[in-house]
């Protein structure tokens, strides 16, 4: 089983990326900052937020799911807000997306808020709501299950440290788990956290077992160089020791995103 997590950054580096996604062979992709429009809005849009503004492919979702026939879409926004097109507005779903490939049946599933709640009428003040998505799959194959959890963790835009939110949202990232997951399985959490490595979450996810690959195995970066800033650490993926790592890689090319996408095969 092979999955694969990455913050796809709406879309920004739309034609590489759609080119990647539907060549890696992923049976398990759990996607960040994933946007879905209405049908009438044109292929790219912006999203202002002061001096931010970034390049949004408006059906972002969908393109995905059309190269990738094979597998199972859900998509789980946490907020619709606006984005532009000129003078224009064109109201937008934005959240986290997780495809499944279709021989591999989902046997459980949660999905709920970590931080905040649902934001129906715009974005919402930083930090902004969070969602995850956990899900419970049987490997006919291999004669198991196996459950998988995927989050976008809050931003902060004063950094990346430890606040009470972040603290408050590893609580509830571990009551969604532990909602799916029987606890004598394989499990498998990953996503972009947004937390440094000493962040109290990989504490409160270490009590169910999970370490993390990332650090573990040594890799310092999981940007790429389409992010200019310091602070290389957003995105991680644990493990319980359960689970035999066949292969796992932070990887570099194609540049797809701000950030790389982490990629396991578990033996």
């Amino acid at each position: 089983m092979r999955i694969i997590s990455l913050n796809v950054w709406g879309g920004s580096i739309h034609a590489p990326l759609i080119t990647y996604l539907a060549g890696a062979e992923a049976d398990v992709l759990c996607l960040q900052e994933v946007v879905r429009s209405a049908a009438n809005a044109p292929e790219w849009l912006e999203y202002r937020d002061g001096n931010v503004v970034l390049p949004q492919r408006a059906h972002l979702y969908d393109e995905i799911a059309a190269v990738l026939p094979d597998h199972d879409g859900f998509f789980c926004p946490f907020a619709r807000g606006d984005l532009f097109h000129g003078g224009r507005v064109f109201a937008t779903e934005f959240g986290i997306a997780t495809f499944v490939r279709k021989s591999y049946p989902v046997i459980g599933q949660a999905v709920d808020f970590i931080h905040g709640r649902f934001s129906p009428n715009g974005w919402g003040e930083h930090p902004r709501s969070r969602n995850a998505h956990c899900i419970r799959l049987f490997d006919y194959t291999g004669g198991f299950s196996v459950t998988i959890a995927q989050l976008h963790g809050l931003r902060d835009p004063a950094g990346k440290g430890d606040i009470p939110a972040r603290h408050t949202q590893a609580d509830a990232l571990v009551e969604l788990i532990e909602r799916v997951w029987p606890g004598d399985e394989r499990l498998v959490v990953c996503g972009d956290f947004n937390v440094l490595p000493e962040s109290i979450t990989f504490e409160k996810l270490g009590r169910l077992g999970l370490n993390d690959l990332v650090t573990g195995k040594g890799f310092s970066d999981t940007r790429t160089s389409l992010y200019p800033k310091e602070g290389r650490f957003a995105d991680y993926m644990l493990a319980t020791p359960d689970i035999v790592v066949e292969r796992f890689e932070v990887v570099e090319q194609p540049e797809v995103s701000d950030h790389r996408a982490l990629l396991i095969d578990l033996a």
